[in-house]
């Protein structure tokens, strides 16, 4: 049931933190995975490690924002695999400008910077579900999102990208009726919401050049009832279940792996 076998499987921001783990993960189950990402030099890295593990996988620099480019890379996708069986939309993250720190006035919020965060995580998740996705309907798919615990409930500091994920989530389920509506059964839309996990974004927030926690970073684990960050390999689980033919019937979820965070209500 768990089973990837052959399952051509595009992965975006796949030169992340997180991306590298959700890479291992199904190239490990047996899926064909592609590697969408900007930083070439990763990118290729981990297309070598799959392929030198004796795994299948292809590399192919992209921007999620350029719709031009996504459609080059979807047909270069079709043209080495022949099909597109899933995806997963990993590119995400925060622009430093649209943090609103305790000592800035909230009523002079950075609007571009706003719009940059949501370019990149609701259109970074919409226009390569509209491109790849189309190619799903006639052997049937699964799409998979990445939400966020500031999507859950209200998180200081950043209020663009907690926008942003809450409108990913309307996404997944707004999407996951509509499929279903006009396809049946045969593509399926959820999404993933982590926890706190230390990425390249988030690490100087979270943690000190020591290794120990920031103030934001204690107050995270002190609201964690596992008491620790999530490890990425942590998530690979929920999304070969998301993936595989175990999770067929499940469809408009947000799926939280959070060590408790998003239940926890601090007493």
């Amino acid at each position: 049931m768990f089973n990837l076998t052959d399952k051509v499987i595009v992965v975006t921001g796949g030169t992340g933190i997180l991306g590298g783990a959700f890479i291992k993960g199904i190239a490990d189950a047996g899926g064909k995975v592609v590697i969408l990402g900007r930083n070439e030099e990763v990118g290729r890295e981990r297309e070598q490690e799959v392929i030198s593990a004796g795994g299948d996988a292809l590399f192919i620099p992209a921007d999620v924002l350029q719709q031009e480019d996504l459609e080059k890379v979807c047909q270069q996708v079709l043209d080495t695999f022949g099909r597109i069986d899933a995806l997963v939309n990993g590119a995400g993250g925060n622009v430093a400008e649209a943090v609103i720190g305790p000592d800035k006035d909230i009523f002079s919020v950075n609007i571009q910077a706003l719009k940059q965060v949501f370019d990149l995580n609701l259109y970074g998740t919409i226009l390569p579900t509209t491109i790849f996705g189309r190619h799903m309907v006639t052997n049937g798919g699964t799409i998979i999102n990445i939400s966020s615990m500031a999507a859950q409930s209200a998180i200081t500091r950043v209020l663009g990208y907690s926008m942003a994920k809450a409108a990913v989530d309307n996404f997944t389920r707004w999407m996951a009726v509509e499929l279903a509506n006009r396809y049946g059964d045969k593509i399926r839309m959820n999404a993933i919401a982590p926890g706190f996990f230390v990425t390249h974004q988030n690490r100087s927030l979270l943690t000190t050049p020591d290794g120990g926690y920031t103030a934001r970073g204690e107050a995270v684990i002190r609201n964690t009832p596992y008491k620790r960050f999530g490890e990425p390999e942590e998530l690979i689980g929920t999304l070969i279940w998301l993936l595989s033919d175990a999770s067929k019937f499940v469809s408009g979820e947000v799926i939280c792996v959070d060590g408790g965070f998003s239940v926890f209500s601090g007493v």
